[in-house]
């Protein structure tokens, strides 16, 4: 088990793709710490639900929009031995039409996604040098790639992810470390059960598969990314997203 022992931490690790991957890294043996901002039911039923796994996983509070709450998520995952894979899945959708968006959903949902990045990259990579090993694997979106109506807030957000992902991975390609990024497409997660139908069918219907994803597909890409076989892999975005792109 290539993953046993390894120490893995997941923000957003709770719920969505966050929770698949947390749960996915738990049964290959890695000692999972899951980050979550206050969702305490969603946080226990994980930890209730990986007892039986091969590794664990342990919930965590943490805000890591501040600087404060991400350094402290790294210090409580590190316990002297460093952290191996860092997932940034982190982050908020408040979708609205540019003409009548409410600057403070603009500015939550650029908080909200592009500052946990840098936070917990910053201090997840000081972390990791020590080994001059470690891998990064950031959450981005195809909204990114393609431009969604009504998106312009998350799309600028994930586009600078995959800007952010590119960059790090120059810095500290020279340390050993890794840097790449995924792009789910329509994934079936409480995030997207909000959407409007309508707009479902139009999203699914453009993909080539025709159906929804699941998060666990994206969690099996992830767990590709920080894999010994994708050593050689760094400053990517693996599109995970039916044939929508």
């Amino acid at each position: 088990m290539e993953f046993q022992d390894k120490v893995v931490v997941v923000t957003g690790g709770t719920r969505g793709i966050g929770r698949a991957v947390s749960l996915h890294f738990a049964r290959l043996g890695a000692r999972v710490y899951a980050a979550y901002l206050s969702n305490e039911a969603a946080a226990a039923a994980l930890t209730e639900e990986a007892v039986a796994l091969a590794g664990s996983v342990t919930a965590l509070q943490a805000d890591v929009s501040t600087s404060e709450g991400a350094r402290a998520l790294m210090e409580s995952a590190d316990g002297g031995e460093g952290i191996d894979i860092l997932v940034n899945n982190a982050g908020i959708i408040r979708d609205g039409y540019l003409p009548m968006m409410a600057e403070v959903d603009w500015d939550a949902v650029l908080r909200g996604n592009v500052y946990p990045l840098f936070h917990c990259c910053k201090w997840g990579v000081r972390k990791m040098i020590a080994k001059r090993h470690g891998v990064i694997v950031n959450l981005s979106s195809v909204s990114a790639l393609t431009g969604t109506a009504g998106q312009t807030n998350y799309a600028a957000s994930k586009g600078a992810v995959l800007g952010f992902t590119r960059s790090l991975a120059r810095e500290v390609g020279p340390l050993g470390l890794r840097v790449n990024a995924v792009a789910p497409g329509l994934i079936d997660t409480e995030m997207t059960a909000a959407l409007k139908p309508a707009r479902v069918e139009r999203i699914v219907k453009a993909a080539s598969l025709g159906r929804f994803g699941r998060a666990e597909a994206v969690a099996a890409v992830v767990d590709l990314l920080a894999s010994e076989p994708a050593s050689y892999i760094t400053g990517q975005c693996l599109v995970v997203d039916g044939g929508m792109v």
